[in-house]
């Protein structure tokens, strides 16, 4: 792993940034150290692979939006409130369309092997906020609970591609609405027709 060093955060962001534009296995250890004035040789200083820059450069992201959604989630006690929190949170990390959120949102580990296992570690430790958010909620029977979860995180997950920063709704407006969806059956509003 990373060995410290003033200018692991300028690398990170260097990686994080070629990631993000030109896609982990088009992103060159060449272009990412000259970015930091560093020869290419020298990321092997802190990083025997560029997959373990990656796994850095993926703990990273997944450590903000984490820190975003905990903090909005705090101020909450309710617990519909504490799932539409984390929801706003988790979007608004995920459509300011950061390096660090586009290298979250693009790499699957199936398409890292190298280090599959610690970067579905990291997703599973993020998701684990959800999985207990969506437990909390007054509804009846479990086996729902997992599919409106995986619903709501693909939904979630999916808004960069959809997402424009102009349209008619805001990350928070679009969290409410979500959560809403879970929240009122869909058969009511076939009733009141």
């Amino acid at each position: 792993m990373a060995r410290a060093d003033s200018r692991l955060p300028q690398l990170l962001d260097a990686a994080a940034a070629q990631f993000a534009l030109k896609g982990f296995q088009a992103a060159s250890v060449r272009d990412i150290v000259q970015a930091v004035g560093m020869l290419p040789g020298s990321l092997y200083c802190h990083f025997a692979t560029k997959d373990e820059l990656l796994l850095a450069v993926y703990a990273e992201g997944v450590r903000r939006i984490t820190l975003a959604v905990d903090a909005a989630v705090a101020r909450q006690t309710e617990p519909w409130r504490r799932l539409e929190a984390a929801c706003a949170a988790h979007l608004e990390s995920l459509v300011d369309r950061s390096a660090y959120a586009l290298v979250v949102t693009s790499v699957t580990p199936a398409s890292v092997p190298a280090v599959a296992a610690q970067l579905r570690a990291l997703r599973d430790g993020y998701e684990r906020r959800f999985i207990d958010l969506v437990a909390a909620l007054p509804l009846a029977g479990r086996g729902r609970r997992r599919s409106l979860r995986l619903m709501l995180m693909g939904a979630l997950n999916w808004a960069p591609v959809w997402y424009r920063p102009d349209g008619a709704s805001t990350p928070r407006q679009l969290a409410r609405a979500f959560v809403r969806l879970l929240r009122e059956p869909a058969l009511s509003d076939a009733g009141s027709r």
